[in-house]
């Protein structure tokens, strides 16, 4: 690598703790970057360990919201074998995890349990099952319940970004990290699967905006107010769907390049299940949604 390719990773990810304590603060700050970091150093290990020519990663700073778009690695050739394949996309999810989930515990018990305030522009994280319980296990309830939830600090906040990041990483589609690890899996079968899934994240998208508009009338919110609350909550799988779209336009009109015949072995095979349910258990539906009364 060049001084002057270093120098570009290293700006980026200066440039992205700084976007990200502008959002959050320096704890979130450094919560946050501590799992990305993680998750794309994860990559790299595999890449490396199978011989896998790719780049150190590029962070993306982004100066709103949660002050980062993520990081990305860049694969200078398509990765034939398939163990190799699965291994380099089950390594970041994996130990951007492994960071998340202790930061998450951590921070939980630091967060106080409190009414839940609706209007001013509140908005409630979502829940997936893992979220569920961990604030089971640190709070010994299920919650939200009867008015009242966990009300994050700048940690679990930026640790519960972390495990929305990593469901995102983890849709078995294209390239994205559940892509390759469900490509490795199935092979070139995975193609017409993936169109089916892809088609399915627009279904998940409809069903979440009918639900969460009943939800809003429920509330005596107005049509209209109803109708914005529903769009709100599905943005997230409109955004996925068209991404993936142009992903797919970018790679030739193919989600994921062909890989070899080889079998995975036993140890691969395992694995994918393990990211199986992992995705199941970080599923987040509404990933983030206005605070209704």
């Amino acid at each position: 690598m060049t001084p002057g390719g270093a120098l570009l990773h290293v700006g980026l990810f200066a440039a992205t703790c700084a976007t990200t304590w502008y959002a959050g603060g320096p704890v979130f700050a450094a919560t946050l970057m501590s799992i990305l970091l993680a998750h794309e150093l994860g990559h790299v290990v595999a890449a490396r360990r199978h011989r896998v020519d790719a780049s150190l990663p590029y962070f993306i700073p982004l100066p709103f919201s949660l002050g980062t778009l993520g990081a990305v690695i860049r694969m200078r050739a398509p990765i034939e074998r398939r163990d190799a394949l699965i291994d380099v996309g089950a390594a970041g999810p994996l130990a951007g995890l492994m960071v998340a989930i202790p930061l998450l515990v951590w921070g939980l018990a630091r967060s106080p349990v409190g009414p839940v305030v609706a209007g001013d522009g509140g908005f409630t994280e979502g829940n997936s099952i893992l979220y569920l319980l961990l604030k089971l296990a640190v709070k010994g309830r299920v919650l939200p319940a009867d008015g009242v939830d966990v009300q994050l600090d700048e940690m679990a906040l930026a640790a519960w970004v972390g495990l929305l990041v990593t469901f995102i990483n983890l849709i078995p589609i294209g390239q994205l990290d559940g892509g390759h690890v469900a490509h490795a899996y199935f092979g070139e079968a995975h193609e017409r699967r993936a169109s089916r899934l892809h088609a399915l994240l627009a279904v998940v998208g409809s069903v979440v905006f009918g639900l969460l508009v009943l939800e809003a009338r429920g509330a005596g919110r107005t049509w209209a107010d109803a109708l914005a609350y529903g769009g709100q909550g599905a943005l997230p799988w409109g955004v996925w769907t068209v991404l993936l779209a142009v992903m797919r336009r970018m790679s030739g009109g193919v989600y994921h390049p062909p890989t070899d015949t080889e079998p995975l072995s036993p140890s691969r095979r395992a694995l994918f299940w393990l990211v199986a349910v992992l995705f199941l258990l970080l599923f987040t539906p509404v990933p983030m949604r206005e605070t209704l009364p």
